[in-house]
């Protein structure tokens, strides 16, 4: 997309009365005004100091129990939660070598870090498109300080693997005594697909990471659960890189918030995609995956992306709605992919309404 259609399109975005997908904006005001609201609600009337205490303890203490894990410890931001829980599995070890996907977060964004940082030496889990199994870690040959699966694997089109294969990977991994770690930053969203407890889930892996600001559209910051003593390790490496901050009160406070507000509606978004999947697909367009396996998924057009852009740019234009995200060029040649995030503002829209805005500027002509 050349960065003229880029800007008009982000203009026309900014300048729209409402929007579709991921959480409706707020500006600086509204956020922090009803914070000071919540504070007052849950009863938070003291600040943590350097994460102990306040909201800060009452968060952890309320991941934990979702959970049905023994502790949990909150953190700035994700990339730095993941690299404490690794480093903590792998002096454990004695190894450096983590499985992981190929398209796992920690290869694709985070600027080598993991390698440049804390010295991984990174083994491919699983190689494109697909979810990891126990007979991916088998074909992994010697030790591994770890093994992390992304749960769902977001750069695949948030695709999940089975809750048996979940279950099979996770018996492989522990006769195998290889700690293993989930990246579960949309644990929340992926748990109305299974349909079990959320702890049910986190008591497959060794350790696990979820995040706030997505599906749960808090102020950005996670938390990584487990057992105490691991937990504490990684409370010990969030303080030597830097992420024990003199006040986390505002994050915390955010994150209670949206477990209290937005998890009891995430089945809801998870029904709203999939009926709109399947809208999409009457239309000629491709949801991957289909049906989708959580909120988050990709929509495929066999348009060229400018082509695309330009006519969804005409129509946030016309209507004045945040129809959906940019589209990028797909894998081959002629098409175009956008991935969607069926959040909070998709409850006020009838799918069927969405996947006619969609059709109407990606469809294939004919």
């Amino acid at each position: 997309m050349t960065d003229d259609l880029t800007d008009r399109l982000r203009a026309a975005t900014r300048a729209a009365s409402t929007g579709v997908f991921w959480h409706a904006p707020r500006s600086p005001a509204e956020v922090l005004a009803a914070l000071a609201t919540a504070a007052a609600e849950l009863g938070i009337t003291e600040w943590d100091v350097y994460g102990d205490g306040g909201a800060v303890t009452r968060l952890e203490d309320e991941v934990a129990g979702l959970l049905g894990t023994d502790a949990a410890v909150f953190v700035p931001s994700g990339i730095l939660a993941q690299q404490a829980a690794l480093r903590v599995w792998c002096d454990r070890r004695g190894s450096r070598r983590v499985a992981l996907p190929d398209l796992s977060h920690l290869l694709r964004h985070e600027a080598d870090g993991p390698r440049l940082l804390h010295g991984l030496e990174v083994e491919h889990l699983t190689t494109g498109r697909e979810v990891a199994t126990a007979a991916h870690l088998a074909k992994v040959p010697g030790r591994l300080g770890a093994a992390l699966v992304e749960l769902p694997l977001r750069d695949a089109g948030c695709l999940l693997p089975t809750l048996e294969e979940l279950r099979g990977l996770s018996t492989a991994a522990g006769q195998r005594g290889v700690p293993l770690h989930l990246d579960a930053a949309r644990l929340w969203e992926a748990q109305p697909s299974y349909d079990v407890p959320l702890a049910e889930l986190a008591g497959l892996a060794d350790s696990l990471y979820v995040s706030f600001y997505k599906g749960l559209g808090a102020l950005p910051g996670a938390a990584v659960a487990g057992a105490a003593d691991v937990v504490e390790e990684v409370r010990l490496w969030r303080k030597r890189m830097g992420g024990t901050l003199q006040r986390m009160t505002p994050q915390a406070l955010s994150a209670l918030v949206a477990l209290r507000d937005r998890l009891p509606h995430l089945a809801e978004e998870l029904a709203w995609a999939r009926t709109f999947a399947a809208a999409l697909a009457e239309r000629g367009l491709r949801p991957h995956p289909s049906p989708p396996h959580t909120s988050v998924f990709e929509v495929y057009a066999d348009r060229p992306a400018d082509e695309v852009n330009e006519r969804l740019l005409a129509l946030v234009e016309s209507t004045g709605v945040a129809v959906g995200p940019p589209w990028r060029a797909g894998d081959m040649p002629g098409t175009a992919v956008c991935e969607v995030s069926c959040y909070s503002q998709v409850l006020e829209h009838d799918p069927a309404r969405v996947a006619d805005w969609f059709a109407a500027v990606a469809a294939p002509v004919g």
